[in-house]
């Protein structure tokens, strides 16, 4: 590791999207990180792109607002975010998710000090024989970035992954719903702010199943915070 970190202080960062020379705080060139979809209009309830900056929630929030009381993402999950969470959560490209997660602290530092105050980071859990497959929490390695970037208290025992649940990519927002129900227990959040960690928000499932047992623990507030929102 300390290897590692000697090299990477010696030779020219490499760009993770076209092998190019980069800016050494970002691991891209600035080409590439030009060409990122970044999240600027967006529904302030559940990160959905919308068309115009007028704070309100959209209209699906409207009808039915999410358990969480808000979600904030860094980018739209389309190419190139797409292959970059590719290649974090299932090839083990970790230098991709500090990448990421860098971007997502930058904007978490963008808000009001006040919104960030107190907050807890809580990862979305793996199911341990999940967790054994892939070798590392994607979410957990988020939410460590976001931690040491904004000084936040990263607390990844408060909910657990009691199910291991069928892969949620072929299903619908309702069939999601209905797979996640007993999936996640969460104790010891009397309370407390928390921030919820994901990689990617699709319908929302996964992060209402965990904000509805945070809150059954106790917990004051929720919000999502995510590298990515899939339109």
């Amino acid at each position: 590791m300390v290897y590692k970190s000697l090299l990477r202080g010696l030779l020219p960062a490499t760009c993770l999207l076209c092998g190019g020379t980069a800016r050494a705080a970002l691991d891209l060139c600035a080409d590439c990180a030009a060409q990122l979809p970044t999240l600027d209009n967006a529904c302030p309830r559940c990160a959905m792109p919308l068309a115009d900056a007028h704070g309100a929630p959209c209209g699906p929030c409207l009808q039915r607002a999410p358990r969480f009381g808000a979600c904030i993402a860094a980018l739209r999950y389309e190419h190139p975010v797409r292959e970059l969470v590719s290649r974090f959560k299932f090839q083990g490209d970790l230098a991709c998710g500090r990448m990421l997660a860098g971007l997502l602290a930058r904007r978490l530092a963008a808000l009001p000090p006040a919104r960030r105050t107190g907050v807890v980071l809580v990862p979305v859990p793996l199911h341990p024989a999940r967790l054994r497959e892939r070798g590392f929490n994607q979410s957990e390695r988020i939410a460590r970035v976001l931690a040491a970037e904004l000084g936040l208290a990263l607390a990844n025992t408060l909910v657990r992954r009691v199910q291991r649940t069928a892969d949620q990519k072929q299903l619908g927002a309702a069939a999601r719903s209905r797979n996640l129900q007993g999936a996640f227990h969460a104790t010891g959040c009397a309370g407390r702010r928390i921030a919820l960690v994901d990689d990617v928000i699709t319908t929302g499932a996964t992060a209402e199943a965990v904000t509805a047992e945070l809150f059954a623990a106790g917990a004051a507030q929720v919000e999502v915070w995510c590298l990515a929102r899939a339109l």
